[in-house]
């Protein structure tokens, strides 16, 4: 599907949705389809967000989550510190743990539900308004732009992850992580849960169906050999996300070896591995400081990679359905401005004190749903496109 998809945007020169014109007309409402997935999906720049909200955070001398001498601690946080085999039973089901309070308190300052939508916090609008600020620069151009900023934003991540990889492997408790990581639960393969959530994850990983691939494979030369760039693709990206998984599980191995717990115990899957448990882990590390700047850095840069490439792709589709409109100098500059702008007002939605709650929302049935290995009516997407 890969290459099918990559071939389509090659072949036609076009973008998701005029793409469908020179092969099927009457296939125009896939392009449609994947406009409004692609429209849902910059919601994910919350993360960059988040992200830079911690790496902000990272270099102060005391790094906030690990403490509880802060204003918005309670009387129940539980100071990394204090986290050992010996009370891990008696206090931390009793108690918040320090970064949960920074992530729930400080950073989101949650309300009670989604029907409390609160106020906005303005340090993460101004996070957003920055993020968006750094978008609008990177693809204002176009892939003259966003090509140059591509060099760094996708290259230097690969230092960060090789860093953390070395000092991962090399701490206490970290063959532990590893074991679980590479030694399965075999009994969860009969699990229907555990082939949807692999499926999802591998068709976002890929961005297979969701227009992107078909909007960069555009700009090749007609003659160019998609079929090798595509081995080669398909072969790092799996390849980095196994090596990013021997990151992600030897620093669950070493807090759970800090703990006393079972790797399976440590934290859950979401946002909490990324802004809970990570920094935790952070903390308990000589120079704690180096180690979450370069964490959140890394975080940074591939959000950043994802989402300007996702607001290409929303531009250039766009601009191919009015190319006299769209694709002169100046008005296609003032387009991606005013895309942007209105984005980030409606975002600023997200960045509330229920803003959490509205980003798992659309996060659950407005983007993972609407890929292809979830149930309902959008799986059919890619079967047409199969069947075409």
């Amino acid at each position: 599907m890969f290459l099918m998809v990559t071939s389509i945007g090659q072949y036609t020169q076009e973008g998701f949705i005029t793409c469908w014109t020179k092969l099927c007309p009457l296939a125009q409402g896939i392009g449609i389809g994947q406009l409004i997935m692609t429209v849902w999906g910059f919601i994910y720049i919350l993360i960059q967000v988040w992200a830079l909200f911690y790496l902000v955070f990272s270099f102060r001398p005391q790094l906030p989550w690990a403490t509880c001498n802060n204003t918005w601690n309670t009387a129940d946080c539980l100071q990394i510190q204090i986290f050992n085999s010996s009370d891990v039973t008696g206090n931390q089901t009793n108690g918040t743990p320090a970064a949960v309070e920074f992530w729930e308190r400080r950073m989101l300052g949650m309300s009670g539900g989604i029907e409390e939508l609160g106020s906005v916090r303005w340090e993460l609008a101004l996070c957003l308004l920055v993020c968006w600020v750094f978008c609008y620069f990177s693809i204002w151009k176009g892939v003259r732009s966003s090509g140059k900023v591509a060099y760094f934003t996708a290259t230097f991540p690969y230092v960060m992850l090789l860093v953390l990889l070395v000092r991962g492997l090399t701490l206490p408790g970290a063959s532990e992580g590893i074991y679980y990581y590479l030694y399965p639960d075999i009994d969860r393969l009969a699990d229907l849960e555990v082939w949807i959530e692999a499926g999802t994850q591998i068709f976002f990983s890929y961005s297979l169906t969701g227009g992107t691939l078909i909007v960069l494979s555009s700009y090749n030369d007609y003659k160019n050999n998609c079929y090798r760039d595509c081995f080669w693709l398909c072969l790092l990206n799996s390849g980095t996300s196994f090596v990013a998984g021997f990151v992600v599980f030897s620093v669950l191995g070493f807090m759970a070896h800090k703990h006393g717990v079972p790797v399976n115990t440590v934290t859950k899957s979401g946002p909490g591995l990324a802004f809970i448990a990570y920094p935790q882990a952070t903390a308990l590390m000589p120079l704690p400081q180096f180690w979450s700047v370069c964490f959140f850095l890394m975080l940074i840069l591939l959000a950043v990679d994802s989402h300007f490439v996702t607001m290409e792709s929303f531009i250039t589709t766009v601009s191919d359905l009015f190319p006299k409109l769209f694709r002169a100098p100046v008005n296609h500059e003032i387009f991606v401005l005013i895309s942007c702008i209105t984005t980030f007002l409606l975002q600023l939605t997200l960045v509330t004190e229920g803003g959490i709650f509205t980003f798992q929302l659309i996060e659950f049935y407005g983007c993972t749903s609407l890929y292809p290995s979830s149930p309902g009516p959008p799986a059919t997407i890619p079967g047409i496109q199969l069947t075409v």
